[in-house]
């Protein structure tokens, strides 16, 4: 491998999120943080170049976005996921969440409702609610073996007149499911019908695992493309989610126009000076390093998978299908919610999400970040196993 996925980096002091708040968060500043979703692994160094190379340039005053910006995109999605995207579908958004929030207040009234699908990323829940929009529930529905799918029944009994709005997680987080086209032309057809909108959150769709492959929701039938916003970002593949380099996709006309022209009056569709920079070397070198990436991550989730066949049976972990995030059933456990998480955070020393963070289906469950070098992947394992063998 022509990068080395080994490497310790030391993120103390450096302003990280996942390192320097554990005190903060969870009462001790020395756990292996195995939480938020970024990865431990070094940002690659052609983005690092490109980006030390604009700051030779020592004067950073307003900027215009670089000519070969969003070809660079548009090139990247028509090749990894076989949607042609036209120039005008695509706009800059400051995030992911602050688009979701932008979205609900632009097309969701106060007395209008948001659906969402839990157990799932909890700012679909959070953002919503924060904006005074009321949130209705569709849960997944918990497969024999452990794997989820959409129980249309269900959202066909809690879609009333009000509900206006969607929130999609495709590729699905917590779980990592890569959603299958059929279930989503079903869910397309269903919400094209109802005249609601599907925010489809697709930040995690350059990483599928193994054999899967992302379906953009918008590619699926022409209602999809009809009801839908689609977000994305090289962020979490790349590792530079501080650098805030998301965008907004809506081959609809009519709802592009609305969104678009909310952004521009608000000043939000502008990236900052980095931003572009670093896109523009992520999707134009970063092929080879994102497939040596997901070959490492790949062998991180075996690693976890097999060391919990043997050591650790109580804990059954959901192979996920996209990303770096680990769905862990720990219910035969049998502990409940504040001893789940003493056993994780004050007998392991280990930081992780809760599950019940995610909403309803996310109770006994844990969510595990194995975006770490296998050495400290090892460790936080037998802290794991030690914890529990005292703990039974």
């Amino acid at each position: 491998m022509a990068y080395n996925f080994d490497k310790i980096i030391d993120r103390k002091g450096t302003g990280a999120l996942k390192v320097d708040v554990l005190q903060e968060r969870y009462g001790d500043a020395n756990l292996l943080p195995l939480w938020v979703a970024d990865m431990d692994f070094e940002t690659p160094d052609f983005i690092t170049d490109a980006l030390r190379q604009r700051l030779e340039h020592s004067l950073y005053g307003y900027t215009v976005e670089p000519a070969d910006y969003w070809p660079t995109v548009i090139r990247w999605i028509g090749e990894h996921h076989g949607w042609d995207v036209k120039r005008e579908w695509i706009t800059y958004i400051p995030g992911i969440v602050k688009g979701i929030g932008m979205a609900v207040n632009v097309f969701v009234k106060e007395d209008e409702k948001v659906i969402i699908q839990p157990p799932v990323y909890h700012p679909f829940r959070l953002t919503p609610l924060g904006n005074k929009r009321e949130v209705v529930f569709n849960p997944l529905h918990e497969n024999e073996d452990g794997s989820y799918s959409m129980d249309f029944d269900n959202l066909e009994a809690v879609a009333d007149e009000k509900c206006r709005m969607l929130i999609l997680a495709n590729p699905h987080n917590p779980a990592g499911i890569v959603w299958d086209r059929d279930t989503l032309i079903r869910l397309a057809d269903f919400c094209h019908r109802r005249h609601i909108l599907v925010l489809s959150d697709e930040i995690h769709c350059d990483m599928a695992l193994w054999d899967h492959k992302h379906i953009p929701f918008a590619t699926v039938s022409d209602e999809a493309a009809a009801c839908s916003i689609t977000f994305g970002a090289p962020s979490k593949t790349f590792n530079i989610a501080g650098i805030v380099s998301s965008y907004a996709i809506v081959p609809n006309e009519q709802l592009r126009t609305r969104f678009f022209h909310w952004l521009e009056a608000n000043e939000l569709n502008e990236p900052t000076l980095f931003a572009p920079i670093a896109t523009i070397a992520a999707f134009k070198q970063g092929e080879p390093w994102r497939k040596e990436m997901l070959h490492y991550v790949e062998g991180n989730i075996d690693f976890v998978i097999d060391y919990c066949a043997r050591h650790l049976p109580q804990i059954k972990p959901l192979r996920p299908q996209a990303s770096f995030l680990v769905w862990l059933d720990c219910r035969a456990l049998k502990l409940n919610h504040q001893e789940l998480n003493d056993l994780f955070v004050r007998k392991a020393h280990l930081a992780l999400n809760d599950g019940e963070m995610f909403g309803q289906g996310g109770e006994g469950f844990m969510r595990m970040n194995v975006a770490s070098p296998r050495q400290v992947l090892q460790q936080a394992m037998e802290q794991l196993r030690q914890a529990v063998e005292q703990a039974i």
